[in-house]
């Protein structure tokens, strides 16, 4: 024990610490760890068995399976440094095992979201359904090849075996080439009803592209192997189930390029005969199950002399016949340098191969470069003109995984014919690789010797000048994406300069949400650049700008830019940029159904908008604390909050926001039964939204306005808004809007005795729900499916999905949802004939529908009748004691 540290009785907190570590200081993922380390010491230093036991006993008491409990290694792991991954949800339960205080939790998650830029951008990876090229100029690697053949032999024979043989070798050894060039030939032999293929980052130089995070790849498997996207499960446990159910029985090639270490691997594997595995890596994965594990190094000296004469067979050898030698030698044998190497050759005509070994030689002795990689590169580097190494080396300082040409104009301050040229360029030479059309990226080893290279050449003020381009040009694009799918609050979003540097035509709905799709990834690597490294006023109008975009079904990418806004404010003691991002946060928060957190974060916003006098700020505030009391059922308080907040919309002559209040109150009405008054609130919110350009609203009131007249019986009309509503959504993009309203045509299928439709469109939106991790609109879409498959005659499976309803609303305090899945679980089990269960779930949907003021509960009242039981006058009251 280090001196002056002083330990008190095992379960009690020490002394040295008054308090417990902050996490909201961590900037890496060894900070995190490193605090989590510290709360160990301060509770009391208990063992990972004990953490472990208090954490299972936890998920064991919310109805996790046994299957998917804890392990002391994975406990222990998370408390090790050097991770490039950590499994959040794990972190947290050892945080509340350790110091169950809700606060101090809440300050962990959001900690782990800000340092989750990392998380984000591992939840973004490709996945494709065929083998990358082959080269045609691939030699060598014959005893590798044999040997790989002879392990799929073997299955064979031992009764389809699974097969799996990783390749492990330094960088620029050729591995994945030497994996694909096996996926060819295994096919020549006999094709494969399924190729998968993705690269796993595990070794990406730059830490905003960190390791693939495998529920993410195996979501894109599933996928490309037909599966819809409301059918893959939630979980990595049961997402991985799926996965080898689905490639159960058929013959599929599976290659993980670039692993990081088993456990990212793990999840990936087939297991399942008939499937073969092929994973490449830098480590040695000793602990995978049986596999063949192949070594590769370098190329022998022969195998790197013919690899590289057959390549530039039409350049003469010159007076020394062993200059191929000396080259191979020179690149170290390893396939990358010499690949580099060919393409500088083949760029020279008019050399012979001897003047080429006597360059090498040269630049060898001159620079006393160690690696043949690094020779390579400062070949082909210097064969580049002064404008195209200049681009390679500000290319590497891009946050993103890839770039297109308009970002990489930005940086290098060249025009955009200019700037395409030299992409095209670069990509001949193999410095650049096309990562999709029109879409660059950067083998990892080139990266890091441009980044290098940027450092030395390029003085500090001119990166930091190329940067400030890239997002200007980033913030300047998001706004008038933005601008154009959302111009009713434009108001609401800081006025950007035009950037001096090239940006795409974005006037249109359709290139204006594509835009903002695929640079996604890249905005969000941008938001912890900017938050990190010098520019906080980039990221919290980055987080402002693109609030509703995100808003609309992106809650991950959502909680990680306003957090880094957040810090980026917090760290400025800029209070206006803290409380617009923590606003942000907080309807983030309401829209993944983590109501105190977005309450806490509402309430510190509405404190800093008070001091500024802001009512817009505070009607945005007040409108999401209203939501939040609606979603837990406490409705006249919810109503309370949204009349406050429509008078200060009107104050403030927000008549967009404005808008949006009488919606909010005409939802509340409607949860009461007054629908007539709620369909009034929404036509005139309609007319509003109409007025003033907020497609997305009148996309809700449509929808909302649809729901009212489904509960009043007009079913034509209902059904002519939800579809207008449906429209709207889909145009500008908003994944959560549109996941409403296939929830809404499910309950109006539901109406019409259609369940197939019905189940069909919950189960759409239960799709959407669960990867925008939206839990409250999962219930809704699971009560849904339970009341359409109640109705098309299949209790057992309304029992299903009401039981997951209930589980998901107990957990969030959605009252409503726990009362609706109740309701529908009295209702199958009444079907089914046990009516013991069936009066148990109707006297709790009857108590929670009496304390919510709902109407639904005369409709209760006569279930039970006709279940022999007689509902007491005061159900609700007794429920409430």
């Amino acid at each position: 024990m280090p001196p002056g540290l002083r330990r008190e009785p095992a379960g009690q907190p020490v002394d040295t610490f008054a308090d417990p570590p902050d996490p909201g200081q961590a900037l890496t993922l060894d900070d995190i760890v490193e605090r989590l380390r510290l709360l160990k010491v301060w509770a009391g230093d208990p063992s990972y068995e004990t953490i472990k036991d208090r954490i299972n006993a936890a998920w064991s008491e919310a109805g996790r399976p046994t299957g998917e409990l804890a392990g002391k290694t994975t406990v222990v792991d998370c408390f090790r440094r050097g991770r490039r991954r950590l499994n959040s949800d794990l972190v947290i339960a050892v945080v509340e095992a350790l110091h169950p205080d809700v606060g101090y939790v809440t300050q962990w998650r959001q900690a782990m979201r800000v340092i989750g830029g990392e998380t984000t951008a591992a939840a973004h990876v490709r996945v494709q359904d065929e083998l990358p090229q082959d080269l045609a100029e691939f030699t060598g690697r014959a005893l590798e090849l044999d040997r790989l053949r002879s392990t799929l032999q073997r299955g064979r024979h031992d009764g389809g075996a699974v097969v799996i043989s990783a390749i492990e070798g330094m960088a620029g050894v050729g591995k994945t080439q030497l994996a694909v060039r096996a996926g060819h030939l295994l096919a020549r032999e006999r094709p494969f009803e399924h190729v998968l293929f993705v690269n796993l980052r595990g070794f990406h130089p730059d830490p905003a592209q960190p390791p693939a995070d495998p529920a993410a790849v195996l979501d894109g498997f599933l996928r490309l192997l037909g599966v819809p996207g409301h059918q893959i499960p939630h979980d990595l446990p049961t997402r991985a189930a799926a996965f080898r159910g689905r490639v159960a029985g058929t013959r599929t090639l599976v290659i993980l390029d670039n692993a990081a270490d088993e456990d990212q691997v793990r999840p990936l594997l087939a297991d399942t005969p008939g499937c073969i595995t092929l994973v490449t890596s830098r480590r040695s994965l000793t602990e995978l199950p049986p596999a063949t594990h192949l070594t590769l190094d370098a190329f022998t000296a022969e195998e790197a002399v013919v690899f590289l004469t057959q390549a530039v067979s039409g350049t003469p050898v010159g007076k020394d016949p062993q200059a191929p030698a000396r080259i191979a030698r020179c690149c170290g044998y390893l396939p990358l340098a010499l690949g580099l190497v060919i393409g500088h050759i083949r760029g020279k005509p008019g050399w012979t191969l001897t003047d080429h070994a006597d360059r090498l030689d040269e630049r060898h002795h001159d620079r006393r470069l160690d690696t043949g990689v690094e020779l390579a590169l400062h070949l082909s580097y210097q064969r580049l003109s002064a404008d195209r190494r200049r681009l390679l080396r500000l290319a590497a300082l891009h946050p993103g995984e890839d770039f297109d040409a308009y970002g990489v104009a930005a940086l290098c301050d060249f025009d955009l014919r200019t700037t395409q040229a030299h992409l095209r360029d670069l990509r001949r030479d193999h410095l650049l690789q096309e990562a999709s059309p029109g879409r660059y990226t950067q083998h990892d080893l080139v990266r890091a010797f441009a980044a290098n290279l940027a450092g030395d050449e390029d003085p500090p003020a001119e990166r930091h000048a190329a940067l400030t381009r890239l997002f200007d040009y980033y913030l300047a694009a998001a706004a008038a994406a933005m601008d154009t799918l959302h111009p009713a609050e434009a108001h609401r979003r800081p006025r950007v300069a035009s950037p001096a540097t090239p940006t795409p035509v974005l006037t249109e709905a359709g290139t204006a949400r594509d835009w903002l799709d695929v640079e996604r990834a890249a905005l969000v690597a941008t938001a912890a650049r900017t938050a990190t490294d010098g520019w906080p006023s980039h990221t919290t109008r980055l987080s402002t700008i693109l609030f509703r975009y995100l808003n609309g079904g992106y809650n991950n990418d959502a909680l990680t830019i306003h957090g880094h806004a957040y810090h980026a404010a917090r760290n400025t003691d800029d209070a206006k940029g803290q409380a617009h991002a923590l606003t942000n946060l907080g309807a983030a928060y309401v829209q993944i159904g983590r109501f105190a957190e977005a309450v806490d974060h509402l309430e510190r916003a509405l404190n800093l908008h008070k001091l500024s006098e802001d009512r817009t700020g505070q009607a945005r505030i007040l409108t999401n604390l209203g939501i939040v009391e609606a979603r837990l059922g406490r409705y006249r308080r919810a109503a309370d909050r949204h009349g406050q907040a429509l008078t200060r919309y009107r104050q403030a002559g927000d008549r967009t926001g404005e808008a949006r209040a009488l919606g909010n109150l005409g939802f509340v009405a409607a949860r009461l039964g007054d629908y007539q008054p709620a369909a009034e609130r929404y036509r005139q919110a309609l007319a509003l939204s109409r007025q003033t350009g907020d497609h997305v609203g009148e996309a809700s009131m449509l929808g909302n306005l649809g729901d009212v007249e489904v509960r009043i019986g007009h079913y034509d009309l209902a059904a002519e808004h939800i579809h207008q509503a449906m429209t709207l959504y889909r145009q500008h993009g908003d994944r959560d809007g549109e996941a409403w309203t296939l929830d809404s045509l499910g309950i109006l299928h539901t109406h019409l005795g259609q369940p197939t439709q019905a189940v069909e469109h919950h189960q759409q939106a239960l799709s959407i729900f669960r990867q925008a991790g939206g839990r409250d609109g999962e219930a809704y879409a699971l009560n849904g499916l339970g009341e359409a498959t109640q109705a098309a005659g299949q209790p057992s499976r309304a029992v299903a999905h009401h039981g997951a309803a209930l589980g998901i609303a107990a957990d969030i305090g959605a009252l409503d949802q726990q009362a609706r899945a109740h309701a529908g679980l009295g209702r199958a089990h009444h079907t089914l004939g046990d009516l013991d269960q069936a009066r148990r779930h109707y006297h709790h949907a009857l108590a929670r529908y009496l304390d919510l003021g709902m109407p639904q509960a005369e409709q209760i009242r006569a279930q039970m009748t006709a279940v022999g039981e007689t509902p007491a006058a005061d159900a609700g009251s007794a429920e409430r004691q």
